[in-house]
């Protein structure tokens, strides 16, 4: 599965963006897919989770209440809405798809990444 995610820019605080994560040579619905990001000089942290079907979902407490992930299954792309951005919210953002178990936390297959810049 090759995964590639977009939707990334320069948004000022307070601000929304969209993420997607399309898929190629491989059908999502079999995956549980998750979003990570990456600051500079920092390590990757994980942000949120949607299961195969999406029925659960699993959010960092620091995008509680922002974030919001979905997928579509028919169009094979997973997305996370990214609302009252904040500065510290900065990142390259991963997506990953996994055949792993729900409730753990390693994915097998990981996209490219998209810079979010927040300005304050």
């Amino acid at each position: 599965v090759q995964l590639q995610a977009s939707g990334g820019g320069l948004v000022q605080a307070g601000g929304s963006l969209t993420l997607s994560c399309a898929a190629s040579g491989g059908t999502l619905s079999g995956y549980k897919m998750g979003w990570f990001r990456q600051a500079p000089g920092k390590e990757r942290e994980f942000v949120a989770a949607i299961s195969r079907s999406g029925g659960s979902t699993s959010y960092a407490d620091s995008a509680k209440g922002r974030f919001t992930i979905s997928r579509d299954n028919a169009k094979n792309t997973v997305y996370l809405q990214m609302n009252s951005l904040k500065p510290e919210d900065s990142a390259v953002y991963y997506c990953a798809a996994g055949r792993t178990p729900w409730l753990t936390v390693s994915y097998d297959y990981w996209g490219q990444g998209t810079l979010v810049t927040v300005s304050s």
